[in-house]
């Protein structure tokens, strides 16, 4: 029944963080990034150590969708502040 319980909340949460990547404009906030990573690596280790591998599963899986949004949180810093620094120089 854990395990179930597990997968459900998990699998959710695999559900938002795909439709966050599929969702091409969205930048996710920092706090926002490192807070799903830090749950999701949390969960991932709950479950693995409980012995429980489908909910260890998507919670590795809602990881690496977050590792995307990471990255595209990353570049659009990175290009904004590039894009300040150029408007501050003219």
């Amino acid at each position: 029944m854990v395990g179930l319980l597990l997968s459900a909340t998990f699998a959710c949460g695999v559900f938002i963080a795909l439709a966050h990547v599929v969702n091409k404009p969205f930048i996710a906030p920092v706090y926002d990034v490192v807070a799903n990573l830090t749950a999701f690596g949390c969960a991932a280790a709950a479950s693995s150590l409980l012995g429980h591998p489908v909910p260890a599963l998507l919670s590795v899986i809602a990881i690496v969708c977050w590792m995307i949004l990471a990255r595209r949180t990353i570049l659009d810093r990175r290009r904004r502040r590039a894009g300040a620094r150029g408007v501050a120089q003219r």
